[in-house]
């Protein structure tokens, strides 16, 4: 049995390993990244590593060899046009599977992808049809959203700046990157899995229910301002962010504001086998590794 991870010394991918890392040999485990040199530490530690680019189908082919379960991490590209490019990505990376005859395939997806509105379902969408079309059996992880995305809302507001929102009474799934990996890991390292479909997800809140836990953490009452779009913008780009992520940032705001981010599972804890870390011991992880940061 081998397991490669795409994407491995990515923020998900790198956790997937070391989860992976506790209960497989590290034989059995390859890794498919864009340098190699990144990934030095793994090889070192029996980890096999591949250079393996989904912007460069050719290296693909020799990655994906010989695999039996192969991990497609979505692509993060955040170049002009990014869609379009991850679409390519994924199609690249997908063929390759095909090509390589891998026996199961896990992608990470977006909450509710083949029916989503949200912005960025589409590319995911897409993506899940071309591996089912495949007819390798797959499981489609439908990542809800990383509570590691609001560390700049967090940092803002330890420092004492308000917590600028537009998600309205539009409620997220946040959890930890790491209970995402344990996840899964759960589905490379087990059995069953094939053909499935997982809604991962920790509770739903608002962005005003976060903050409020936020708040709880910190001992401290935080401003907090719900704005519209344009106003988000404005203020965004006083903060300095860069023209080119504003579009990003706007639809996230309006996504989660009409309820594409609002889907309730409790996929999540029955793969993981516990609970999800709950939202007030998640903010002081995080609110600790900040302070340690920028100590």
């Amino acid at each position: 049995m081998k397991i490669l991870v795409t994407g491995a010394t990515g923020k998900l991918g790198s956790k997937v390993v070391e989860t992976l890392l506790k209960t497989i040999p590290a034989d059995q485990l390859a890794v498919s990244v864009r340098n190699p040199e990144k990934a030095i530490g793994l090889k070192t530690r029996g980890v096999e590593v591949r250079q393996g680019d989904f912007d460069k189908p050719e290296t693909l082919d020799a990655a994906f060899s010989g695999i039996d379960k192969l991990l497609i991490i979505s692509s993060s590209e955040v170049r002009l046009g990014g869609d379009e490019i991850r679409m390519r990505q994924h199609a690249n990376a997908v063929a390759a599977a095909q090509r390589a005859k891998v026996k199961f395939i896990a992608f990470t997806s977006a909450p509710n992808a083949s029916e989503s509105d949200f912005f960025l379902a589409p590319v995911y969408k897409a993506t899940e049809a071309a591996i089912a079309k495949t007819g390798i059996p797959y499981s489609f992880l439908r990542n809800n959203w990383y509570l590691e995305n609001e560390i700049g809302s967090i940092k803002g507001a330890m420092a004492g700046a308000p917590w600028i929102t537009a998600t309205g009474e539009g409620k997220v799934g946040w959890a930890l990157r790491e209970d995402f990996a344990e996840a899964t890991a759960a589905i490379l390292a087990g059995n069953g899995h094939e053909n499935t479909i997982y809604e991962l997800s920790g509770k739903l809140m608002t962005h005003k229910e976060l903050v409020s836990t936020l708040e709880t953490v910190l001992g401290k009452e935080l401003p907090f301002q719900q704005v519209d779009d344009e106003t988000y913008v404005e203020i965004m780009k006083g903060a300095g962010v860069p023209e080119a992520f504003l579009p990003m940032l706007v639809n996230t705001q309006k996504g989660i504001r009409e309820g594409g981010l609002d889907v309730e599972s409790n996929d999540l804890e029955k793969l993981l086998g516990r609970p999800v870390l709950p939202m007030r011991e998640a903010l002081e992880q995080i609110v600790s590794q900040i302070s340690q940061t920028d100590n």
